[in-house]
């Protein structure tokens, strides 16, 4: 469960990997504060998709964690979700923007420069996300997606997530750019990873370096 008051510097963000079950990633919650929860499609069907969303949001809203759905609005809305996840152009961006977040955040993804970070920046996402789903397989994250999050937290007000690596120690090197978020999938769903352990270490190593943000 989270704590009512959230810690004042980086916060996790669970991005839920392909395959893996709602069960599993309700014991997540259990290891501390998760500020979000990110659920791809991963290759399900609508129906599939939506039952698996319909099992996990309610669990994840009463543990106050804020549950995003990527790419699909329609679904976004039928299981009452917190936001939605948008990679697409900046046109795309702002007809989602202008239509759903006076409803739901709505977050922006698919920024692999610094030119369409800003682009996507002008339409006032509620965030912006630096990396690609499935893609932390190694202990460290990617160096650009740790470059163009330490640049943007320093130029930008928006808030952004930095997808960490497989390694649950890949936390630090996040939060040391000043990202406002960490987003975690690998390194907490792995097979024979507890996941409420290790969100729970994830938060330690937070709570022990992550610099704190000013009031």
């Amino acid at each position: 469960m989270n704590d009512a008051t959230p810690p004042n510097r980086c916060r996790i963000v669970l991005i839920a990997p392909p395959g893996v079950p709602a069960a599993r990633i309700a014991t997540a919650f259990d290891g501390g504060d998760v500020a979000s929860l990110i659920l791809p499609e991963n290759g399900m069907d609508e129906a599939s998709f939506q039952a698996f969303a319909e099992q996990i949001v309610p669990t994840a809203q009463s543990a106050g964690v804020a549950v995003i759905i990527a790419g699909d609005t329609r679904i976004a809305g039928r299981v009452q979700a917190d936001g939605i996840h948008v990679e697409a152009s900046k046109a795309e961006l702002a007809e989602t923007i202008e239509h759903f977040q006076a409803k739901m955040m709505v977050g922006a993804g698919g920024a692999k420069k610094r030119d369409d970070a800003l682009e996507l920046g002008e339409v006032r996402p509620d965030y912006i996300f630096f990396g690609r789903f499935g893609y932390d397989n190694k202990p460290e994250p990617h160096p650009r997606n740790l470059s163009l999050g330490e640049w943007w937290a320093q130029m930008i007000q928006i808030p952004c997530i930095v997808m960490a690596g497989s390694d649950l120690a890949s936390v630090e090197d996040v939060a040391a750019t000043g990202a406002e978020f960490v987003a975690l999938s690998s390194a907490v769903f792995a097979d024979g990873v507890d996941p409420k352990t290790a969100v729970a270490r994830a938060n330690a190593l937070l709570d022990e370096t992550a610099p704190r943000f000013e009031d």
